[in-house]
Parts: C-alpha cells; sequence; structure tokens
C-alpha cells in the first residue's frame, strides 16, 4: 500500500486518463521531433559530405596535369650577356649582369635565355635548370587558360600529330612540346601587367604595349610539311590534285576545338614594305602558338595554311604585308570554295597599305604601335566588326582573245604615269632590296623616282594612247592627263583619297563605297599632280563611275593593280564585278562598329547550335554589312 502510494504521489495525473493521453501524446511529439531533428542532422551531414566529394572529383577533372604531368623543357637561345642586367640565374640564382675586367668584358659573353617562359641561366647552369617550363601553368597550379586572347589562340591540346601510334595522350607529349613549348610566358603574364622580358629587340612590346622595331632574333617555326618536300603552285596541277599533296605532306591536323574558339591564321610577308617580317614572326610566335603563324614565300603559298585550318568552322586571318599580299591571300580563299569564308584583319606592313587604311587597322606598323602594340591590335581582331568588300577580275585580251590569267583587284587599277613610278620603284626594289629597309626610306624613293618622271614628260601623249568605256559608253580623257585611275576604295598611294566624299561637289555622281559593286574612274596630269594630291593641295578629275569599264591601250603603257607594276604591251583591259570578301575593320573607329562585332559572333553561335547553316549565316553577314556601314 506504501509502494501505491509514491507511485500515486510521483504519477498523480495517471490516476486521471485524460491527463494520462495528454502526458503520452506529448512525450510522443517529444520523441518524434528528436528523432526529426537527428535525422536532419544526418541529412546535412551527409550532403556536405557529398558536396566535398563532388568538389574533389571537379577539381581533379579540371587539372589532369595532376594525373598525366608532362614535363616541357626549357628552349633555350644564346643571347649576348648584355641582355641579362637585372636578371638573375635560375639555377644558381645569382647576377647574370656582365663581369667587367678593366675595359674588357669577362670571356663568358653569352647566356641561356628560354624563349618559352623567359627565364635565364648561365651556360654552365642551364644544363642543371629543372625540366619543367611553367608556361604550361598558372600561378594557380591549374591548366593554362591561354590568357586574355583565348578564343584566338590555338591551343596545344588540339592540335594532334598525323601517323603517331601512340594515341592522343602520345601525339600531345611528342607533338605539343614541338608546337606549342611556346605557348608562353606571355600567355601568363597578360593576365596581369605586360612586361618586356630579357631586353628583346625584335618587333616586342614593352611594358606600354607599344612595338620596338629592330633588328630580329631569329625565332623557332613550326615545320607543318614533310621537311623533304615543299608546296609550290604549278600550272599542271589542278586544285584537286594540290589539295591531295598537301594532304599527304601535311603533318599535324587540328582536332576537338571548343565551340567559342575563334583561332587565328596568321600570314606574314617578310618582303614587304620595311622587310621587318622576321621580327614580327618572332612576336607572333611569342603571343599565338607558333602552329597558327605562316610565312609567305615562293615555295610556300596561304594554301598551306588554308589546309591546315579547313576543318576550323570558325577562324579569322591576320596578313602581316601590304596590299599586296592581302590580294595574294584573299585569292587562296576565293579558291578554297568556303560555304562562309573567314574574314580577314590587316597588319599593315607594306609601303602604302591603302586597304588596312580605309578599314582602320593603320597606315604603318608606326600606327600599330601609336594603337597599343600587338596586343591591341589582337584585341581590336577579336571584337572587329565585319563587312564587304567587292572585289574585280581584270582580263587582258586582244582581238576578242584572253592574253593570259585574269588578275584581280581590291583597290584600285592606274594606267600611266603612276604606274611608271611604282614601276621603277619595283625594279629597284628586285635589285637593292637594303635600300628598303623603312617605310620612310620607301616614300623617299617614290618621291625621287616621281620627281625624274615630272622631268621627262614620258606621258605626253596619253590622252591619245588610251580608249576608256564605261558601261559600254566612251569616256573623254582629258588632254593634259597622264595617267588613269580607277578606285575601289578611298584611300590611294598611301592615304589620297580620289573621289573625296566629304567635299561639296556639283556634278551628279554618287558618294563612293567599297561594297556597292561600281567603280569610280578619274584622272591625274601627271607625277607633279600626283604630289600635289598628295598634300591636299589638288584633287583628282572625276570621268565616270560604273560596274563594267574597259581601258584599251593603244601603245605599250605601264599598268598597276594594288600597287603590283608591270608594263603592257598594247591589249584592252576588261575589268567586271568577281565578288565580295569578308574583311574585318576595327570597331574603334565606328560608331555602330560594335554592334556590328557583337551580331557577327552571335551569328557564328548560332551556327555553332544549329540554329542557322553556314550559307544562310554567310547571307545575314553581307546583309549587316550593308546596313551597318
Amino acid at each position: 500500500m506504501d509502494d501505491d502510494r509514491e507511485i500515486g504521489m510521483l504519477l498523480p495525473g495517471w490516476n486521471n486518463p485524460t491527463e494520462s493521453r495528454i502526458f503520452i501524446l506529448s512525450c510522443f511529439i517529444a520523441a518524434l521531433v528528436g528523432i526529426l531533428t537527428i535525422a536532419y542532422t544526418a541529412f546535412q551531414w551527409r550532403r556536405n559530405i557529398n558536396l566535398n566529394w563532388m568538389k574533389a572529383i571537379a577539381r581533379s577533372k579540371k587539372n589532369p596535369k595532376a594525373r598525366h604531368k608532362v614535363p616541357v623543357a626549357h628552349n633555350w637561345v644564346l643571347e649576348s650577356i648584355s641582355r641579362g642586367k637585372n636578371l638573375n640565374c635560375c639555377v644558381c640564382l645569382k647576377s647574370m649582369t656582365p663581369q667587367t675586367l678593366g675595359p674588357m668584358v669577362a670571356s663568358d659573353s653569352f647566356i641561356h635565355h628560354c624563349s618559352t617562359c623567359g627565364v635565364a641561366a648561365h651556360l654552365s647552369c642551364s644544363s642543371s635548370a629543372h625540366k619543367d617550363c611553367n608556361s604550361t601553368s598558372n600561378e594557380t597550379g591549374d591548366i593554362c587558360d591561354l590568357g586574355p586572347f583565348r578564343r584566338l589562340i590555338l591551343s596545344p591540346l588540339h592540335v594532334k600529330e598525323l601517323n603517331s601510334s601512340g594515341g592522343f595522350l602520345s601525339s600531345i607529349t611528342h607533338g605539343a612540346n614541338e608546337i606549342a613549348s611556346s605557348v608562353r610566358a606571355s600567355i601568363r603574364s597578360q593576365s596581369k601587367k605586360y612586361k618586356h622580358v630579357n631586353g628583346f629587340h625584335g618587333v616586342g612590346e614593352s611594358c606600354n604595349g607599344s612595338l620596338n622595331v629592330g633588328s630580329p632574333r631569329h625565332g623557332g617555326s613550326v615545320d607543318r610539311m614533310d621537311s623533304k618536300h615543299s608546296f609550290k603552285r604549278s600550272g599542271s596541277l589542278n586544285q584537286k590534285d594540290e589539295y591531295q599533296i598537301l594532304g599527304m605532306k601535311q603533318r599535324y591536323e587540328i582536332i576537338d576545338l571548343p565551340p567559342d574558339a575563334r583561332p587565328l591564321l596568321v600570314f606574314i610577308n617578310k618582303k614587304s614594305g620595311a622587310q621587318h617580317g622576321d621580327s614580327l614572326r618572332q612576336r607572333l610566335n611569342f603571343l599565338l602558338n607558333p602552329a597558327q603563324v605562316f610565312e609567305l614565300s615562293s615555295t610556300e603559298g596561304p594554301e598551306v595554311g588554308l589546309y591546315f585550318f579547313g576543318k576550323v568552322p570558325h577562324f579569322r586571318v591576320l596578313v602581316c604585308g601590304g596590299d599586296g599580299t592581302v590580294g595574294w591571300v584573299l585569292n587562296a580563299i576565293d579558291k578554297q570554295n568556303f560555304i562562309s569564308p573567314p574574314p580577314l584583319a590587316i597588319l599593315p606592313a607594306g609601303t602604302g597599305n591603302d586597304l588596312a587604311r580605309v578599314l582602320c587597322w593603320g597606315g604603318g606598323l608606326g600606327s600599330v604601335e601609336r594603337q597599343g602594340g600587338l596586343c591591341t591590335l589582337l584585341h581590336h581582331i577579336e571584337h572587329a566588326a565585319v563587312t564587304i568588300l567587292d572585289r574585280w577580275k581584270v582580263a587582258i585580251v586582244n582581238h576578242g582573245k584572253q592574253l593570259q590569267s585574269p588578275k584581280f583587284m581590291n583597290n584600285y587599277l592606274g594606267v600611266g604615269c603612276d604606274a611608271k613610278v611604282a614601276l621603277d620603284i619595283h625594279n629597284l626594289r628586285e635589285e637593292n632590296p637594303e635600300k628598303f629597309y623603312n617605310q620612310f626610306m620607301n616614300k623617299v624613293l617614290y618621291a625621287r623616282e616621281g620627281a625624274r618622271s615630272i622631268m621627262d614628260r614620258t606621258f605626253a601623249d596619253f590622252p591619245w594612247q588610251v580608249r576608256v568605256e564605261v558601261d559600254g559608253v566612251d569616256i573623254e580623257v582629258p588632254e593634259d592627263a597622264e595617267g588613269v585611275l580607277v578606285a575601289n576604295i578611298g584611300s590611294y598611294m598611301g592615304g589620297v583619297d580620289l573621289w573625296q566624299n566629304e567635299d561639296e561637289s556639283y556634278d551628279n555622281f554618287d558618294p563612293q563605297s567599297m561594297h556597292d559593286k561600281i567603280l569610280e574612274v578619274v584622272s591625274i596630269s601627271g607625277t607633279w599632280h600626283l604630289g600635289k594630291l598628295q598634300v591636299g593641295l589638288s584633287r583628282a578629275r572625276r570621268l565616270a563611275q560604273g560596274q563594267s569599264i574597259k581601258i584599251q591601250l593603244l601603245a605599250a603603257l605601264p599598268v598597276q593593280i594594288d600597287g603590283e607594276p608591270w608594263f603592257q604591251q598594247p591589249c584592252t583591259l576588261v575589268v567586271s564585278h568577281h565578288g565580295q570578301a569578308f574583311m574585318l575593320k576595327r570597331a574603334a573607329e565606328e560608331p555602330l562598329g560594335h554592334a556590328a562585332a557583337i551580331i557577327t559572333d552571335v551569328l557564328e553561335n548560332a551556327e555553332t547550335n544549329h540554329v542557322i547553316n553556314a550559307s544562310q549565316k554567310k547571307a545575314l553577314l553581307q546583309e549587316m554589312a550593308l546596313r551597318l556601314t
């Protein structure tokens, strides 16, 4: 009885059934809340564990170098020790400053400099350097993202050596070291502040991005073709045979590019203008992948580079040279029969650079320097607007029979005194190329040859030696004329505007445009008149506008097309519209340029996602270029 009384005192509510039910329900709720709390805590703990595992897996996938690290050896180049000022050896860490013994420099007058990552080492130390060139990774240790020009750079991971037996990874380790041991320190340092490396004296860039044109340092190049053979166009081979030969000789191919890649195919003509081609190639090899930089020569034309990029859906072309080089590359692009041809930008390295001027790329290497150097140029290429350029075919016929293969014109055609000056300069360049070492001296030589032409009055009978017909109508050549020019663009002979759209005129002619499928015909009254045109003291005489032009030569006369001159025997020059080419225009100079650049990128992405096809993209680009320019 006493025990029951004690239990009743401890649990008085149990004597009341209602209260006992409430107590049991409260305990059940408390237990349920506790169980749910424990379950929620366990779920969150498991979720955090899974999230950490996923992050770890993602990091391991993001950094395949952790699993397949392939050391890249330094690419040592001999340099004068005088360029080692303020540098330390990467092995012994001692200063590279030359030690002088009185007026003499120490006997060890050379050092090793890595052209890939920029480090320096004594000749006796370089063999002990770690074979892990830093150009393949950035400061975080992740795989290189190729820097600010990632869309323009052809990644070595997407360049495969043909006929290799070791698979894709083997092709990377064997071929990429050769091709891209130069995807380089600038890629790593451009994300910070670009700086001059090891006193470079080629076409380099100082810390402010300016160009330094000096004596070139011979840089390495990639042999993309079989070294036993070279490619030279032969009249006995048709286009199909040439492609088969190129395919057999090709050593590398481009595979699996990311959808947003827009790699830049570069062509350099080292004989253009002041002949800085070697220096330009050295510098562009440093900024880009050497596999995408091609040097044009008599034995290797643009066909080699275009064939190498033939399977790339979206790429751009940069031509480093003059107007003649641009025409050479445009002719090669025409022959490739692209459904949507690649647009072309120009690094002006010639003498006149007239097409580069109207596309706002500048009149020479000096203008590229003023715009910010090669890095700024690459930035402008990536964000350039696509525009259209009319191309014209010039057939040379006599009595209805074509005398030779047709030529193609992009800028202008000249007959008479201006072509004579160009021909004299061309012959002088062939005889003494060392005289054409900079753009200023080139223009001095042009002025000298022009002064000679003023004195001899070679073309006093010119009006009676030519007949001009425009759209079937005979055009009267003025009696004081010593030359006739047919212009497609608003720049001639280094920036002269022959048609002068902006000036007030009281004739019935329309403004000039480079994509209206119409040419302008003007006359000039001698080389003295040309000189006054250069300084803006005179203007050319407008003769006609039209789509079809015939110039009959009744005597042997000098002729030039885009600065390429020759001496032509009596014939008829028949000029007709050939087609239109996609060109890149520097968008910073046009109010609507940035809009055009954005629309171009949108259309390329739409083609990549199969929203439109290549022919539709081409038609839309043409329509956009016509409306926005």
